[in-house]
């Protein structure tokens, strides 16, 4: 069997691989019971699990344990999401980074946020460097928040996010995830401008996985979706239950992002 790291890599080149973003072992197991060839967590799930905000606040340790746990119970590849490193300073990156691979994890999104794209340049440097000492061929995902953040005008996206792909890729990225786009027209500019994997994120508006591998998408990722269905479910049978003693399973809905991330700020 091919060691994970590399059986990670070539999931890029196959078809569309579908990650269903968790936030614990108990999640991480149920997805390779399904079928799932690669496990993820998402930032946000993990944070809210151990009772912190999405932002880089959740604690290194509180990850690693994470980590550690999901491993423990699957066969198949980990990618985990360290937000933007945990740090702007490149020696915590680097801790960071050092103590997740460590742990098992042989793939990672890490994100530019509102940052200096070439901050997150050199933390893809200082990522590929960790892992090669640690002789693991590391997936390197690099998150993009154009989109997400919509952080030039919106005729400016496909451009800006395939200079930072180019950006990206000369420091040592793998992939590109442009986290938010769903037009048609602009996923495929995008998938025919860089020669990265690109990553999608499943949001509203988003074309059909069959339309996005058509497009040139290699990933898509369920990011917090999941985990902010759970929460608003479990916020409804609580109150069924709080007012009636009884578990009402009837018309549960979701929060969104804001709403968890809310309840720990």
């Amino acid at each position: 069997m091919d060691a994970l790291d590399t059986r990670f890599h070539q999931l890029h080149q196959q078809d569309l691989l579908i990650l269903t973003n968790v936030a614990d072992a108990t999640g991480a197991r149920l997805v390779e019971q399904l079928g799932g060839n690669a496990v993820a967590t998402s930032s946000a799930a993990v944070a809210w699990a151990h009772g912190y905000p999405d932002g880089n606040a959740l604690p290194l340790e509180r990850l690693i344990s994470t980590v550690e746990s999901i491993v423990r119970v699957i066969n198949v590849p980990l990618t985990v999401d360290v937000e933007a490193g945990y740090s702007d300073d490149l020696g915590r990156v680097a801790e960071v980074l050092d103590a997740v691979i460590a742990a098992g994890a042989v793939g990672i999104n890490i994100e530019d946020g509102s940052a200096d794209p070439d901050l997150l340049a050199r933390k893809i440097e200082l990522a590929r460097t960790v892992a090669n000492k640690r002789d693991v061929k590391l997936f390197i995902n690099a998150r993009t928040d154009v989109y997400l953040r919509a952080l030039v005008p919106a005729e400016d996206r496909v451009a800006e996010t395939l200079r930072r792909a180019a950006l990206y890729q000369a420091a040592g990225t793998d992939g590109l995830f442009a986290a938010g786009v769903t037009a048609a027209y602009e996923i495929e500019a995008i998938c025919k401008g860089t020669s990265l994997p690109v990553n999608v994120l499943g949001v509203a508006g988003l074309p059909s996985p069959c339309e996005l591998q058509a497009l040139g998408v290699r990933r898509l990722s369920a990011g917090s979706g999941i985990a902010e269905f759970l929460y608003g479910a479990m916020g409804g049978l609580m109150k069924s239950f709080l007012t009636s003693g009884k578990l009402d399973t009837h018309d549960l809905k979701g929060f969104t992002y804001g709403e968890v991330n809310g309840l720990l700020k």
